[in-house]
């Protein structure tokens, strides 16, 4: 008599520069853990090549005799991945993803933060306000970016390209970003990093250059990742759920793979803004 398999999922992570080290990585994963042991089941991680997406489902990945569901940490925002494991019958869950189609998904709602942000720069009384951008390839990168401008426009702040800098996630670019912003002729006095290992580029190029946090530049990260704890000068974020978006993931796609689930599943988490001194008072 065969044995019953214990009900094994997927997580599969897009390849990026520095992924074991990741914050984002590590605390969905951690989240992914937690509720494999509550629910008593196997979970596998499968790294991906982030540019070549034909390569993410091999015919293993997509037979349920061995796997009972995917969950996607994030799809760049390529839907015909997800499509082509649903058109196979695979249970699936995306996170990080707000998707208007009938796909599941758990999310964190990067543009409301974003704006968030913003606002608080423009209450303080801020009028050049920059961003350094996260990675235009992923949908929170997007949105984060498009918080920031809708925030902007709102309040008639908005000073176009020259305020907008791109550090895809980065240390490197977010460092050369940062340096272009301090030689504009109109500098900002608060900008808006897209993701505090970002942030903290920032403030090492602003205190290379003897330019004062928060007197002459305020500066906000995004994360809440733990590494702001060795920033100069205490670091304002936005603290996301990322540890409940991976455990409510795998939670939901147990669920949806029973049978159990409302389909489309469908829920939005909620992002905090953390003020502290880089920002200002």
């Amino acid at each position: 008599m065969a044995v019953k398999r214990k009900p094994i999922f997927v997580l599969i992570l897009p390849q990026f520069e520095d992924i074991f080290h990741s914050f984002y990585t590590g605390e969905i994963t951690k989240g992914v853990n937690l509720a494999a042991s509550r629910l008593n089941v196997d979970f596998l991680v499968h790294i991906t090549d982030r540019r070549n997406h034909s390569a993410w489902l091999d015919p293993t990945l997509l037979d349920r005799k061995y796997v009972d569901g995917i969950l996607f940490a994030d799809i760049d925002s390529d839907l015909e991945i997800v499509k082509k494991a649903i058109m196979r019958g695979m249970p699936c869950l995306v996170l990080n993803n707000i998707i208007a189609e009938p796909i599941n998904y758990i999310a964190i709602d990067n543009y409301k933060a974003a704006i968030q942000v913003v606002e608080a720069f423009v209450k303080q009384g801020h009028k050049h306000i920059a961003t350094i951008a996260g990675d235009q390839n992923t949908q929170s990168g997007k949105a984060r970016l498009d918080g920031y401008r809708d925030a902007l426009d709102r309040h008639g702040l908005n000073h176009g390209k020259s305020f907008i800098k791109y550090g895809g996630f980065l240390r490197t670019p977010a460092r050369e970003a940062a340096l272009e912003l301090f030689k504009l002729k109109t500098k900002p006095t608060a900008i808006f990093a897209a993701s505090d290992v970002m942030a903290m580029e920032v403030l090492d190029v602003a205190r290379s250059k003897k330019i004062g946090v928060p007197s002459d530049v305020a500066v906000c990260g995004f994360d809440d990742n733990p590494l702001r704890q060795n920033s100069s000068i205490p670091l304002a974020t936005v603290s996301q759920p990322l540890i409940e978006m991976g455990r409510l993931g795998l939670e939901r796609l147990y669920q949806i793979s029973h049978g159990q689930a409302r389909l489309p599943v469908k829920e939005v988490l909620e992002a905090k803004l953390i003020k502290a001194q880089s920002m200002g008072k």
